[in-house]
């Protein structure tokens, strides 16, 4: 549970004051107080994702949380609570959430505006990443595969209120969450689109996608376009023109 989470950084930060002579007896270091506040709240999320949910651009493993549509971060938290999505310190993390809770934390990194930061990029040949536009800006119509910015944006940026953005996220993150969608080890309430389209996908699909985004430039506006501004494909499939296109 998070308040243990919680009460376990309590106690290595009193039991650091006690070895440095601070005077904390053991009793109060067994059982410390833990300042109800939402900066100690997000403590857990901020160790791994960053003092405002930058996430760790230099490697990818942690996502960016900062900027993210609210309704998307509280679905993604309870997924993790239900288990369609796996990775078991969140699962563990979020196992005793309330809604409200899980809101406020998605509410506090949506709020978050900071720098974002670049990431490193295998070698792809031009060849490849122009597959990746195509994918991302036109889809495949003989495949089924919708192109990203029907459902994420012209701009690629997310729509509210929960839809997230793809563009500045990093290669590595991209590509291994496209095959945790193959490999159900991420899944969300039906209608589970991502699952469906991210199986239409090849290997070097995903490499081409995944390659694309992270290395578009970002757009002067980062912010997520408004609710109602996209109309998604429908049956998680495409649209009826030609091109793919939203």
């Amino acid at each position: 549970m998070l308040w243990r989470a919680m009460r376990v950084i309590g106690t290595c930060a009193l039991l650091a004051t006690l070895d440095a002579g601070g005077g904390v007896s053991a009793q109060d270091a067994a059982h410390p107080t833990i300042p109800d506040t939402l900066q100690q709240r997000i403590a857990a999320c901020t160790a791994c994702h960053g003092a405002h949910g930058e996430g760790t651009p230099e490697s990818g493993f942690f996502p960016r949380l900062a900027g993210k549509p609210a309704g998307y971060l509280a679905r993604q938290l309870k997924d993790f609570q239900d288990g369609l999505r796996k990775y078991a310190p969140m699962e563990y993390m979020t196992r005793q959430l309330s809604p409200a809770y899980m809101h406020e934390i998605a509410e506090y990194f949506a709020a978050q505006e900071v720098p974002y930061g670049r990431s490193p990029l295998p070698r792809l040949s031009a060849e490849v990443l122009r597959r990746g536009e195509t994918l991302v800006t036109r889809g495949d119509v003989s495949r089924q595969i919708p192109p990203c910015v029907a459902c994420h944006g012209g701009q690629l940026t997310g729509v509210q209120p929960d839809i997230p953005g793809l563009v500045g996220l990093p290669y590595d993150y991209i590509s291994s969450q496209l095959g945790s969608w193959r490999t159900k080890t991420r899944a969300t309430v039906a209608p589970d689109c991502m699952a469906e389209i991210a199986n239409r996908l090849s290997d070097s699909d995903i490499s081409a996608v995944s390659g694309w985004l992270a290395s578009r430039e970002l757009p002067a506006d980062m912010h997520a376009q408004a609710a109602g501004s996209v109309t998604p494909p429908l049956h998680c499939g495409v649209l009826g023109n030609k091109e793919g296109g939203a």
